[in-house]
C-alpha cells in the first residue's frame, strides 16, 4: 500500500523537501532545480494548501488521479487543497532542469477579495493530463509574477506585504485563465473531436439508457470522453457558449421536441423515456427553456 503523507502547513512542505525553515508560514516559492525529489518508494501526498507547479522535467513522475503528468516540454499544473498526488520512484535526468512551485495556504487569502474569486479559477479542478502548456512568452510572464512574490518574501514584512503578495497571486491566476483560453483556441481540432464524442454519448444515452438509469450527468459525460468535469465544462463554454449542464439540457429539450411532434406519447411517457424521475420536473425544465409547457408546444406546432 502507498505511503500517505499529509502536508498540513507550508513548514511541513519545507521539511518534506529538506529546505530548512520557511520564510513565511502561509506561502512558499520553491526552485525545483535545487530540490532533490527522488523517492525510493511510491508515495501519496495530500496537502491543505494550493499548489501551482511549473517544470520542464520530473525526477519522479507525478500522478494526479489515474493519469501521469508529462513535464517534458514545460507544463503548469494547479492543484487545490485536499487533493492527492502520487510520486513514483522512476528517476528522470535532464541537463537543463528548471521549474518553480508556488504554494499558498487558504488562510493567506481568507480575508481578501481573492478568496471569493477562487471559484472562478476552474482550472484547479482539471486533471493532470489537462495541464497548461505554455509558450515562451507565457512562461516569462508567470515567472515575473513568481520573482515579484519571492522578492516581497525576502523583504521585511510590513503593512503592505500581504496586499502585494495576494494581488500578485491573483495576477498570476488571471494569466492562467487567459492562457487556458488560448489553449482551448489552439486545440480547435481536438475540441471538435470532443464535441462530436459528446453528441454521440448523449444520443446513445438518451436512446438506450435514459429510461433505465436516468438523466445524463456532467460527471457521466466527462467520464465518457475522458476529461474532468471542470475541463469539459470550460471547453464546451468556449466552443458553444454553453456549459456542460446547459449542453445536456439543450440536447434533452431538442429530443423532447422531436418526440412531442412525432408521436402521440403522453408527457409523462416522454419524461420517463428521457430519464426524468418525475414528469413535473420535465415540464418545468421544458417551459424554462422554451417558454411553453410540453402540451402547449405540441398544440402550437
Amino acid at each position: 500500500m502507498n505511503k500517505i503523507l499529509h502536508l498540513k502547513t507550508i513548514p511541513d512542505l519545507y521539511k518534506f523537501l529538506n529546505l530548512g525553515y520557511a520564510d513565511h508560514p502561509l506561502i512558499a516559492i520553491v526552485d525545483f532545480s535545487k530540490v532533490i525529489e527522488h523517492s525510493t518508494d511510491e508515495i501519496r501526498i495530500k496537502t491543505d494548501f494550493y499548489s501551482i507547479m511549473f517544470k520542464n522535467y520530473c525526477r519522479n513522475h507525478i500522478r494526479y488521479g489515474r493519469k501521469t503528468l508529462d513535464f517534458q516540454d514545460g507544463s503548469l499544473v494547479c492543484i487545490p487543497p485536499n487533493h492527492a498526488i502520487t510520486i513514483d520512484n522512476d528517476i528522470e535526468v535532464k541537463e537543463d532542469m528548471m521549474g518553480w512551485g508556488l504554494f499558498f495556504h487558504p488562510d493567506l487569502i481568507r480575508t481578501t477579495s481573492l478568496n471569493a474569486k477562487m471559484k472562478d479559477y476552474s482550472f484547479f479542478s482539471y486533471e493532470i493530463a489537462e495541464a497548461l502548456h505554455l509558450s515562451e512568452k507565457e512562461k516569462q510572464l508567470l515567472y515575473e509574477c513568481i520573482v515579484k512574490i519571492q522578492s516581497e518574501l525576502k523583504e521585511n514584512i510590513d503593512d503592505y506585504s500581504q496586499t502585494i503578495i495576494v494581488s500578485t497571486i491573483e495576477l498570476l491566476l488571471n494569466y492562467c485563465n487567459r492562457f487556458y483560453g488560448r489553449q482551448f483556441i489552439t486545440r480547435k481540432a481536438t475540441n471538435r473531436d470532443v464535441l462530436d464524442k459528446v453528441e454521440n454519448v448523449l444520443k446513445e444515452h438518451i436512446t438506450t439508457k435514459s429510461s433505465i438509469i436516468g438523466l445524463p450527468t456532467v460527471k457521466f459525460l466527462a467520464d465518457a470522453v475522458n476529461l474532468s468535469p471542470g475541463y469539459l465544462g470550460d471547453l464546451l463554454k468556449k466552443e458553444t457558449g454553453l456549459n456542460a449542464q446547459e449542453h445536456i439540457h439543450l440536447f434533452i429539450i431538442e429530443e423532447a421536441k422531436n418526440i412531442l411532434l412525432n408521436s402521440t406519447q403522453s408527457v409523462s411517457e416522454i419524461a420517463f423515456q428521457l430519464g426524468f424521475e418525475y414528469p413535473q420536473y420535465f415540464s418545468r425544465l421544458f417551459k424554462q427553456k422554451t417558454g411553453a409547457t410540453p402540451v402547449q408546444y405540441r398544440n402550437l406546432n
